[in-house]
């Protein structure tokens, strides 16, 4: 086992996540860092909407500069701010969002404003959530588990239909050819009561 690598209960290496932090405002740069490296996270963090897009090879002007999908590790999620001047988090969630390359990446905007119709425009364009500032430590651990989920579902399901599909070929196998004439079911029960 070398530095920095990690391995969860089943043997598997457990690979950090990657967040892409924008935000124009220094402090909350700071602060949403400090939440995402005490979360166990990768924490990039820029100042703007452009230069977010730079990091995700998006910009025109500077294309392929600093691709994070090329030399660097690929980005797992986007927290950006929405009140940012030049390019807002809406405009950037929306950039994201028409990318076929990157659609996938989750994003996630924060305010320090509740305002619901830009909470629904954020939801609508596709926002993983809307988070009210101060961001705090459970929404970032809330945030990582959520995805952690989401990435872990894909291997159990493809796990799942192997094994379906190997009971299949065992059914099949064993019942022989007269099996598919045969019409008799078992009842199907809930626990111990059968169910009618």
């Amino acid at each position: 086992m070398g530095w920095g690598e990690r391995y969860d209960d089943a043997g598997e290496e457990v690979r950090e996540v990657h967040v892409l932090a924008v935000d124009d405002n220094f402090v909350d740069r700071k602060v949403i860092e400090r939440l995402l490296r005490s979360s166990a996270c990768k924490a990039t963090v820029v100042e703007s909407g452009r230069r977010a897009l730079q990091l995700l090879g998006m910009d025109e002007e500077m294309k392929g500069c600093c691709d994070l999908h090329g030399s660097q590790p690929k980005v797992d999620m986007v927290i950006t701010d929405y009140c940012m001047p030049g390019m807002t988090g809406y405009e950037l969630l929306k950039r994201i969002k028409e990318s076929s390359a990157l659609r996938e990446i989750p994003v996630v905007v924060t305010s320090s404003e509740g305002i619901v119709a830009r909470i629904n425009r954020c939801m609508d364009q596709g926002a993983e959530e809307f988070l009210l500032k101060p961001v705090k430590l459970s929404d970032v651990k809330r945030l990582k588990d959520n995805m952690k989920r989401r990435e872990a579902q894909p291997r159990k399901e493809s796990r799942a239909s192997a094994a379906r599909k190997r009971n299949l070929e065992d059914e099949d196998s064993f019942a022989g050819p007269s099996s598919s004439s045969s019409t008799t079911s078992s009842p199907v029960s809930h626990g111990d009561r059968p169910l009618i």
